[in-house]
């Protein structure tokens, strides 16, 4: 038992994992936005997974607080990023990546429906696996200007948070460890995230 002991007491104290956690997550989830590699809502439901087993107050308010505003400001600058490609005539590296990651017939897709729909389609967008950055693209190219981009992309960050939020919370209020709750969000994450997937190539397998 004197692993067990030994390792409890390695465990920091609440204030210094609020101290170190929040500005980790705002830091991972901000270049998350801007470079779409990194598995941000995963790190939120592991973020409010640790905030339920908190005793300090307003814990899972500061996660949302810290998750909607780091994606709303990547978000932001991304677009920045890719406004400025868009009217350089040499383009620019973040124009090519957010391009590189919005297949042609995604992009038509987030066309039709931006044509549609306007700035209802961002708050979907965010929501999707792999939407955001067609439905992001497709506003670049119907020269949105930061505003009206900003209108839309505001309340899609903040339905981002909360559902992948939900998820930790759950995942937290069904393990008595936390670990076990992250890692069951983060399971549950990553099948979301992949569902999409999956269901586009089964649809295109069963259509040849």
């Amino acid at each position: 038992m004197t692993w067990l002991g030994a390792a409890s007491t390695s465990i920091p104290p609440e204030p210094t994992q609020q101290a170190l956690g929040y500005p980790s997550l705002f830091l991972l989830v901000l270049i998350g936005a801007l470079v779409p590699v990194v598995p941000t809502g995963a790190l939120v439901s592991s973020a409010a997974v640790v905030a339920v087993h908190q005793t300090a107050p307003f814990s899972l308010a500061l996660v949302f607080v810290t998750a909607s505003l780091a994606a709303f400001l990547g978000d932001m600058t991304l677009y920045w990023l890719g406004r400025r490609g868009m009217g350089s005539k040499n383009g620019s590296r973040w124009l090519e990546a957010i391009r590189s990651r919005a297949p042609e017939d995604r992009l038509e897709q987030a066309q039709e429906k931006l044509a549609e729909h306007g700035v209802a389609v961002l708050v979907l967008s965010r929501l999707l696996p792999a939407g955001r950055i067609p439905v992001m693209l497709a506003c670049l190219l119907a020269k949105w200007p930061m505003r009206r981009f900003a209108r839309g992309n505001l309340p899609a960050c903040l339905a981002w948070a909360v559902t992948y939020q939900l998820i930790g919370i759950l995942g937290g209020a069904l393990f008595k460890e936390p670990w076990e709750g992250v890692a069951a969000a983060v399971a549950l994450t990553v099948l979301v995230s992949a569902a999409p997937s999956v269901w586009r190539r089964v649809r295109g397998s069963a259509a040849q």
